[in-house]
């Protein structure tokens, strides 16, 4: 797994948001962004991070904050996830993993004694230039705003 570190440079991206909008990395140019990656869709750990980030996006926006949300589930299941938890940010469905493959999260993993290949629940703070500037590796799914801030 070759991961995006603090000061890496983030590369060009673009990929279908939940809606089938195309959304780009060059769209934040200028801006703060949170790109937090996620295994999938509607599993408890991942509703409690993504909730989370949802119930403080007043407080992420106000210290100048743009959030994008990927995983590798397909438009419906994002748009799915979106709806039903009511998120104000985009999540992207990044089934080809273009940006998965950019942040280099995905990788293997253990589970219950099983071992898999599968993305990294991370999330990275994109400067105003497309610059890496915090990493977060150990996310505390029901606390994960706080981590942020």
């Amino acid at each position: 797994m070759n991961t995006l570190k603090v000061g890496d440079k983030v590369p060009a991206f673009s990929a279908k948001d939940q809606d089938g909008n195309t959304i780009n990395l060059s769209d934040y140019t200028g801006k703060k962004l949170i790109v937090f990656f996620y295994p999938k869709a509607s599993t408890p750990g991942c509703t409690a991070e993504a909730c989370n980030l949802r119930d403080n996006y007043g407080s992420l926006q106000a210290e100048g904050y743009e959030l994008l949300g990927v995983s590798a589930d397909s438009e419906k299941r994002q748009a799915n996830f979106k709806n039903k938890y009511d998120f104000p940010f985009p999540l992207l469905a990044d089934e080809d993993h273009t940006v998965i493959n950019a942040f280099g999260v995905w990788g293997p993993k253990k589970f219950m004694g099983r071992e898999y290949d599968g993305i990294h629940r991370m999330t990275f703070v994109v400067n105003e230039e497309g610059v890496v500037s915090k990493v977060i590796e150990k996310v505390k799914t029901k606390d994960h705003a706080a981590q942020l801030l």
